[in-house]
């Protein structure tokens, strides 16, 4: 790929190791700054890590988290970066009406969805990610839930992408986020949060007696329901946090 010529679908669709070499550097830097801030402001750590990082040989796998703050998003981002993974998060087509923003996610291999329909553009550009081994970033609950009491609305996106993309499903939850910008407030505050990955689910781990749209249905609710467990272990651990 060209460093001056390429527009932002390009990046969406091409693979990670052709981005320009300048880009993938600036992108490491970058990350590593974030994972430094992230670092030093919440103390995080990813808890039973070995569940995030096996692999399945030459495939990639769909990474879901349930989703309180923007600022968890730099610790998993990073934490997939510098173990090893070359990530693809999914993000809201609203995020690209900016220019600049647009520019900056489809350089550290962003692809838009457009939520609400089925965008075949997102779904065939991170089935093939998933199948060149690129992960596949995706917060399900699609914008921030901040407490237990708000029932969020999944969206069962993620379970298609894996499905075409035949790879697994990788479960992660956090925990604490929620409350490092307090109420009326712009500037967030350093305070310890959690991470913690599960073990992965795959379709072949549906009921072999379900039908194709079951066992999509299954899948879903399957590998939201351990991202919801682990949060509530987090949460149970930690009162008075979320």
């Amino acid at each position: 790929m060209c460093l001056f010529k390429q527009t932002p679908e390009d990046y969406y669709n091409a693979p990670y190791a052709e981005f320009p070499a300048l880009i993938r550097g600036t992108v490491a830097v970058v990350m590593g700054i974030l994972w430094v801030f992230s670092k030093l402001m919440w103390r995080w750590k990813v808890e039973d890590s070995d569940l995030l990082f096996e692999r399945q040989e030459g495939r990639g796998s769909v990474v879901i988290c349930n989703h309180t703050s923007m600022a968890e998003l730099l610790a998993v981002e990073t934490a997939l970066f510098f173990g090893g993974r070359r990530v693809r998060p999914i993000f809201k087509s609203e995020f690209a009406k900016s220019k600049i923003v647009r520019w900056a996610f489809s350089r550290v291999g962003g692809i838009p969805v457009e939520r609400g329909t089925a965008d075949m553009k997102c779904l065939r550009a991170a089935q093939h990610a998933l199948q060149r081994g690129e992960d596949v970033l995706i917060f399900p609950e699609g914008t921030r839930i901040r407490s237990r009491e708000i029932k969020p609305e999944v969206h069962g996106g993620f379970a298609l992408i894996a499905q075409m993309g035949k790879a697994p499903v990788n479960p992660l939850a956090i925990c604490g986020w929620s409350d490092i910008t307090p109420a009326g407030k712009k500037l967030m505050r350093p305070k310890k949060c959690w991470i913690r990955a599960g073990k992965a689910i795959s379709l072949t781990d549906a009921p072999a007696e379900l039908k194709r749209k079951e066992r999509l249905a299954w899948f879903e609710s399957e590998a939201m329901s351990r991202v919801y467990a682990m949060r509530d272990e987090l949460c149970a651990e930690h009162p008075g946090r979320f």
